[in-house]
């Protein structure tokens, strides 16, 4: 039998209405298990009512594989990947980098897992997913062809779970540096040391949005890698990237030469570099904002609200008449609301007219559990300045 977990009612009925995880603080006992266990999941008279892998470290200390009562073994999450892949099959083309397995929202807790060509690379952000992960590349093996699998297990939250960071090649060859392709574009990614799995693959299908919504003059704020830049310099008249780290700004402009492209790349911060440009009124006819997570927990919330603001109405005031702003939040704790909310504020405080062409999220590939609302953290929209309204309609209406 394995070991037991009796749940309070506030667990249950997170756990009732298919939410994955169970607090720390909503465990009412806990017999015979250690951490990385699976373990059945109970309320108080005993009755069943799933199955989770434990971790007494975290506050996260339940994350629940399965509401049934069945075996959780290689066939349980052979069928697990399985899905996976299909789902990837069926939403994913034109690119050689996507995701392959996101965490619950695919039903393998803690394990990210993205191919950027021949490369797997892995995350592992649990205990259990640790334990379990040989089992869990063994399936991918059999499902998609890699050359080599790298372990990139740097991020914060392994130190929540009491795990080290670390990055290691698992098995086969991995190269210092990947050349992928995403759409007409290509890009090279040093793996080992760029962020995330080494790109921001939930943006790629906003991306391939921007390129065909950009015109005229172009601002990519936050550039980083240049992603949005090389796909709207395809559509546009000028691009230009701002980016705080000179080795990012390094790699973008490696990037434009890659595909045979300009790029102009500032090195400056861009809340200084937009507070300029509104001082001295100058404009451009589409503006993207990617900034990173400004709210990374609720406690800094507030103070990320502000510098949302900031950039967006200083964005707002440098839109030609008629122009595009397409900005996104990554930070979870932004709720969808909550951005749109600020960016009627700056459209206000901006003086100027919008209109909302598009709202949209991650990519396809990082899919969202409709009763796991963490799993849904990217926010992009895609807005119209309403001055010069009949220049934008006649001459780019969509963004398709």
């Amino acid at each position: 039998m394995n070991p037991r977990a009796t749940l309070n009612s506030r667990a249950l009925k997170r756990l009732r209405g298919g939410h994955p995880w169970v607090f720390r603080s909503d465990i009412l006992a806990v017999e015979d298990a250690q951490t990385g266990s699976l373990v059945r999941l109970l309320d108080g008279r005993g009755r069943f009512q799933g199955q989770a892998f434990f971790n007494p470290e975290s506050q996260i200390s339940l994350r629940v594989v399965t509401r049934e009562d069945v075996a959780v073994d290689r066939t349980f999450w052979r069928d697990k990947v399985e899905r996976a892949l299909l789902h990837r099959r069926q939403v994913v083309s034109g690119t050689t980098a996507y995701r392959l397995i996101y965490s619950e929202a695919d039903g393998i807790p803690g394990l990210i897992a993205d191919l950027y060509g021949d490369i797997l690379v892995v995350q592992t952000l649990t205990a259990a997913a640790d334990q379990n992960f040989s089992e869990w590349l063994s399936l991918l093996s059999e499902g998609i062809s890699f050359q080599g699998v790298l372990a990139k297990n740097d991020m914060k939250v392994r130190a929540l779970e009491g795990l080290p960071l670390e990055v290691r090649v698992v098995e086969g060859q991995v190269p210092d540096v990947v050349e992928v392709e995403e759409g007409p574009v290509r890009y090279r990614i040093s793996l080992r040391s760029a962020q995330k799995t080494g790109a921001f693959l939930d943006q790629r299908e906003n991306r391939l949005t921007a390129g065909r919504c950009a015109r005229g003059r172009v601002l990519d704020a936050f550039c980083y890698h240049g992603g949005f830049g090389l796909h709207m310099e395809q559509e546009a008249q000028e691009v230009v990237g701002v980016e705080i780290s000179a080795a990012s700004a390094e790699v973008a402009r490696a990037n434009a030469d890659l595909n045979g492209l300009k790029l102009r790349i500032e090195v400056q911060n861009t809340f200084d570099y937009l507070r300029e440009l509104d001082r001295r009124g100058e404009h451009f006819d589409t503006i993207v904002l990617d900034p990173p997570a400004f709210a990374k927990s609720r406690a800094s919330l507030a103070q990320a609200l502000r510098g949302y603001k900031e950039i967006n109405l200083r964005a707002m005031k440098c839109l030609s008449p008629g122009g595009r702003l397409i900005t996104s939040s990554c930070s979870y704790h932004l709720t969808v609301e909550n951005f749109r909310s600020l960016l009627v504020e700056a459209a206000g405080d901006s003086g100027k007219g919008f209109r909302l062409v598009e709202q949209r999220t991650q990519a396809r590939d990082h899919p969202i559990s409709l009763t796991f609302p963490e799993s849904q953290y990217l926010k992009c929209f895609i807005l119209e300045e309403l001055g010069g309204e009949n220049l934008a309609v006649s001459q780019n209406p969509k963004c398709r």
